[in-house]
């Protein structure tokens, strides 16, 4: 079992997911700890618990079904016809026995697909309130890779018919059973980040994150721009491209440039596998010399998805399969068979009573890719310590910029291929309205502004310090030390509010805050 650092976030979400039937939304920058605290969790929970994913190969990485697959949804499923669907007496009695259900990467559900869930649920469990009365568990950060809306008909539905694309959007979480707004939902964000450990480059990461960059920090980005890196430099750097055609050109003509022999090795691929989902290439081409991505994570601990590494040597192993040996980017080295993926399908085990999972289909090959380059999409959720970011013509969708970026352990680690300018950093404000919205909702509940005005007032009259959490409009959060000198009704381009004034000691000036935005006061 992992072993792992439960810090007070950690313990907060545990807490939530095991003792509460709540809905829970967790989410977190780039870093913190989301998959770990996801296999922690269910690891440990006692909980009959499914975890599901949008896409195939998410769902791979957790060893979890697509939200396709496990409720049998067809590719265009809409929620009238979720809501219709007459289900399997299999299916209801495994949702019976469902205590929670996971979805990870919760950016990429759109919010049509969240109300087919809620709908299907509904419905085959005979139960009006949202989800059925299961648990939801959401998990990912909605500040990385978004929803696809591909078409003419898909963004009509959603200009139509949903504020947004993205999964809070859905109907599900405006209306409960009796058409009020009642429905609740706990919102947890993980904060310290044990990717970089860098604090300048942590703070330049979040400026990215939610586009609050300045002009200052653009200048040091674009610092690692034009950086030559010649054939012995370049080792163990991994580019990262905003398409597939781009990261195959890279790939193909760096694998074609080496003058060792072509291996080829066919996967094998048993059951119901499907192509669109396979980890890697069902004939995978390699050589000596090869910079390569492993794909898994070794049961010995020997390496992680997404290592990097070179292939230095391929022998004949003891089975008669080829035995290849990579010398990682930190110099160590392994050696690495076939590895075999399975698809997992939840079902209702009536032996044991309880809900269990079966394999259904697997696929066979060397876990690994050539990987010079690869796409900032296939990125999501690795860490590397050296990283070429090549955005093209131009970052394409909300949050590419920064997963790329956030990709790499240190800001010395990071080249730029070519300047990125402020319109490439770009986020979707529907995003920011609802994460403020929600804190502000939340911290109100935890601490109402009445309250929080006598314990300003009280500091006031006390000549306190008091430290408090700030969250701005645009979600930066920020932890502030102030000497509160009023209180009361102010007003700003002509728009009143209640603020504080204060001296506050990390500006080392007189500011103002509005008590509404205030999250926490110690």
């Amino acid at each position: 079992m992992q072993k792992i650092e439960i810090n007070d976030e950690f313990a907060r979400a545990l807490d939530l997911l095991g003792s509460s039937n709540k809905t829970v939304f967790i989410t977190g920058k780039a870093g913190t700890g989301k998959s770990t605290l996801l296999t922690y969790f269910r690891e440990n929970t006692d909980k009959s618990v499914a975890v599901l994913a949008p896409t195939g190969v998410a769902a791979l990485n957790i060893r979890g079904q697509t939200i396709h697959s496990f409720f049998r949804f067809p590719v265009t499923v809409t929620p009238q016809s979720a809501r219709k669907k007459k289900p399997s007496k299999a299916f209801v009695e495994m949702l019976q026995k469902l205590d929670a259900l996971v979805i990870d990467e919760v950016s990429m559900v759109r919010a049509d697909l969240m109300d087919c869930i809620d709908e299907a649920l509904r419905s085959c469990l005979k139960n009006k309130k949202p989800f059925g009365g299961i648990q939801m568990i959401f998990i990912g950060d909605l500040y990385q890779l978004p929803p696809v809306v591909a078409g003419k008909e898909e963004r009509e539905l959603f200009r139509t018919h949903y504020a947004s694309p993205y999964f809070f959007d859905a109907k599900v979480f405006e209306n409960s059973p009796d058409g009020g707004q009642d429905f609740k939902m706990e919102f947890i964000e993980l904060e310290k980040i044990y990717r970089q450990r860098d604090n300048d480059f942590i703070e330049l990461l979040n400026k990215i994150r939610n586009n609050s960059v300045e002009e200052k920090d653009i200048e040091r980005l674009n610092s690692r721009c034009g950086l030559d890196l010649d054939e012995g430099s370049e080792e163990f750097y991994i580019t990262l491209t905003t398409t597939n055609t781009a990261a195959d050109v890279i790939n193909n003509g760096k694998l074609a440039r080496l003058a060792t022999p072509l291996k080829t090795y066919i996967a094998d691929v048993k059951g119901d596998f499907d192509s669109k989902h396979y980890p890697t290439a069902l004939n995978l081409e390699l050589k000596v010399g090869a910079q390569v991505m492993l794909l898994n994570n070794d049961s010995a601990g020997h390496w992680v998805n997404g290592s990097v590494g070179k292939i230095v040597e391929i022998t004949v192993g003891e089975t008669g399969e080829d035995l290849l040996t990579v010398e990682l980017s930190t110099g160590k080295i392994v050696e690495v068979s076939p590895y075999a993926w399975k698809v997992s399908r939840y079902f209702y085990n009536k032996d044991k009573k309880m809900l269990d999972s079966e394999s259904i289909g697997s696929f066979t090959q060397y876990p690994m890719r050539p990987a010079w380059a690869v796409t900032i999409h296939k990125s999501q959720g690795k860490t590397f310590d050296r990283v070429v970011i090549d955005i093209g013509k131009g970052s394409f969708a909300h949050g590419q910029v920064y997963v790329g970026i956030s990709r790499c352990t240190s800001f010395e680690g990071l080249v730029l291929k070519k300047p990125i300018l402020k319109k490439h950093i770009w986020m979707d404000w529907h995003i920011v309205k609802f994460l403020t919205r929600y804190q502000y909702q939340k911290s109100e509940e935890a601490m109402s502004l009445d309250d929080k005005l006598k314990r300003i007032h009280r500091a006031i009259a006390d000549e306190e310090t008091l430290d408090i959490v700030y969250l701005k409009a645009n979600d930066v959060k920020s932890k502030r030390s102030i000497k509160p000198q009023n209180v009361g009704k102010m007003d700003y381009l002509g728009k009143p509010f209640i603020g504080v004034e204060g001296y506050c000691l990390k500006r080392r000036d007189m500011r103002v805050f509005r008590v509404d935005r205030i999250l926490e006061i110690n």
